[in-house]
């Protein structure tokens, strides 16, 4: 069972989950439809427009893993741009991620469509767009069932997508004719650069993950190692598709198809009929795992703005099954809407361009975030090269707009205006909030802006983060080894003895074990309070928590000069744990300072007796 938080959503995404959702988002009309009209702008230069499209998304993505194992919240960037930008910007960029998401799901269910004239060629437009609308549908129920159900749907369809292009790839390189690379960039360094820019929505479901950050089991770890791993292996897939299939395809034919891998599967010998038939599959199950995510994620944006008042609370309304029913209801409505009343290429260009937008708003968060000094803004990851690396990233994306002409910058001082249009006539009146940018504002005016609401909100994230929660702490207490001593027995023997239990809890041998202990055993540190002694300790490796109980009613000697202990508490902890192994080893010293505790503890009569004293310690504590 996936925790829960006090939202309602379900932590049960975990690494497998969050790489195959940020994989499915990214494999599907970026593979499958792109390439050819990327080929006919950019001819084999379309495989550079690949690369630079995955350089430029580095930076957001490295910014977007902080801010969400910062800030692991439903609704992701929305989240981060609104607290450190305040709900102005937040609008935007909360508008900015529904729609670019939802039109890019929209753009895939249409490529589901489009790749249905597979089976029928004779299906017309209006016929393809029905076909679009039934899977939207569908995905929506299967999101209203309940985000671990899509995230398993989403694990079987992603496997099963890369074998069938690994197959692909491998088969075609053998078959490849260089003569088709002989003009390479027929249309110059402008045209490459300008196609980059359009086929950048093919890398845009690289960081959807963030928007259910809130529901990953391990935020701090899972998220950036999951985006990680899925732009490696996507960006590498993307290059040697897209050559592959440059390689085998006449160029003369390749710019004008709408089904470039399935025609290359056909020109691949060992592939043939059956190879286009396969290619084709391996396509609307890349459709399929793209609309899924999206809409799983696109429905987490207007929640989270809901539950800030930026939107109706109708898109917060939470269904027994812990899912945003009334977000996944209006998001899938909306994208029916696109899919019957938009053109293939506007949804493309308008979705690249909100994309777009959106990252660089979120780099602009992190900067501000770090620039803040909030105290509890306290990252799990941290992206490396700052600020040179954010600096080149929105300079980057700023050129991908101007570089992709007109429209896309119509459409983004559009788009703008309409999230400030909705903020000021709707949710100015409604809220006030603080924001990280008045943080740095004071700081450099001198004049007082803010209180402690942002910084006291981080906290409250930070605790749900780090999973410390004092329940925790009880389980811990509740479940822990005690060992009652009935004989006494000399330092050497101790050590021993707790070498032994701990040696087999960890990758650590007892020899190890045993030479921490002795070195400790001349110095005051093992001294929690007069016959009361701990023993803490930081080890290598994730996700350990250890507590030993430990009494003795003779006393336990561990050097001279030290009042023997009647109680002796072990704690060890792996360091990503380490909030919580802090928050801790406070606790335990809140419950041994308690006046009749040591007493208690050398009188209980066996081991829950002395599991009982301390876990009245501590509700004690709770209802001081």
């Amino acid at each position: 069972m996936g925790k829960t938080d006090q939202c309602g959503l379900k932590r049960d995404l975990g690494l497998l989950d969050v790489f195959c959702i940020a994989s499915g988002a990214m494999i599907s009309s970026g593979l499958f439809i792109l390439p050819s009209i990327g080929f006919s702008k950019a001819g084999p230069a379309v495989i550079v427009s690949y690369i630079i499209a995955s350089l430029l998304v580095i930076p957001a993505m490295l910014s977007k893993a902080e801010l969400a194992t910062a800030m692991p919240k439903a609704g992701g960037t929305y989240f981060f741009i609104d607290r450190s930008m305040g709900p102005m910007m937040g609008t935007i960029g909360g508008f900015a991620a529904w729609f670019s998401l939802a039109f890019k799901s929209a753009f895939a269910l249409l490529g589901i469509g489009i790749f249905a004239m597979l089976i029928n060629p004779f299906f017309n437009d209006m016929q393809i767009k029905f076909i679009a609308v039934f899977f939207c549908i569908i995905f929506g129920l299967i999101n209203i069932f309940g985000v671990k159900e899509t995230g398993k749907t989403q694990v079987i369809l992603v496997i099963s997508l890369l074998s069938i292009l690994i197959v692909y790839v491998i088969s075609g390189l053998f078959f490849v004719k260089p003569e088709h690379f002989t003009n390479f960039a027929p249309n110059g360094f402008g045209s490459i650069y300008s196609t980059a820019g359009l086929i950048f929505i093919s890398f845009g479901g690289l960081t959807k993950i963030c928007s259910v950050a809130e529901e990953v089991k391990k935020p701090g770890r899972i998220i950036p190692l999951g985006m990680l791993l899925a732009w490696g292996l996507i960006s590498l897939l993307y290059v040697f598709v897209v050559g592959v299939t440059i390689g085998v395809v006449d160029p003369a034919v390749l710019g004008t198809v709408n089904t470039p891998l399935t025609l290359g599967a056909k020109n691949i010998p060992v592939l043939g009929s059956m190879g286009g038939i396969f290619l084709g599959i391996a396509a609307i199950l890349a459709f399929v795992s793209t609309a899924n995510a999206g809409l799983l994620a696109a429905s987490r944006d207007p929640m989270a703005m809901a539950k800030d008042q930026l939107l109706p609370k109708f898109f917060s309304k939470m269904s027994k099954k812990g899912t945003p029913v009334g977000s996944i209801i209006f998001t899938t409505f909306f994208m029916i809407i696109v899919i019957l009343f938009l053109d293939l290429e506007g949804l493309v260009k308008t979705a690249s361009t909100l994309k777009i937008i959106l990252f660089i708003l979120v780099i602009l968060s992190l900067i501000i975030m770090r620039e803040s000094n909030i105290r509890n803004y306290r990252p799990k990851f941290k992206s490396p090269f700052y600020p040179y690396l954010q600096i080149a990233g929105i300079i980057g994306l700023v050129l991908l707009i101007i570089g992709m002409g007109l429209l896309p910058m119509i459409l983004a001082g559009g788009f703008v205006v309409f999230g400030f249009g909705w903020y000021w006539f709707y949710a100015k009146d409604k809220i006030w909030r603080e924001y990280t940018l008045l943080h740095i504002i004071e700081r450099i005016s001198g004049m007082k802006k803010t209180g402690y609401l942002v910084d006291e909100e981080l906290r409250e994230i930070l605790i749900d983060r780090d999973e410390i929660e004092e329940d925790r702490f009880e389980q811990l207490l509740k479940s822990c080894e005690v060992i009652d001593l009935k004989k006494l027995l000399d330092p050497n023997h101790f050590h021993q003895l707790i070498s032994e239990r701990l040696a087999k809890r960890t990758d650590m041998t007892e020899e190890k074990w045993n030479k921490l202990l002795k070195n400790r055993k001349d110095t005051s540190n093992m001294v929690l309070y007069p016959g009361i002694g701990i023993f803490s300790h930081l080890i290598n490796g994730r996700d350990r928590f250890e507590i030993v109980l430990v009494r003795s009613k003779k006393g336990i000697s561990i050097s001279e000069g030290i009042e023997p202990f009647h109680a002796f508490i072990v704690v060890i902890s792996s360091r990503d744990q380490r909030t919580f192994y802090l928050h801790s080893l406070m606790w335990i010293a809140q419950l041994a300072e308690q006046c009749d505790f040591k007493s208690e503890w050398k009188n209980a009569e066996d081991q829950e007796s002395i599991r009982k004293v301390i876990l009245n310690a501590w509700n004690n504590r709770l209802s001081y």
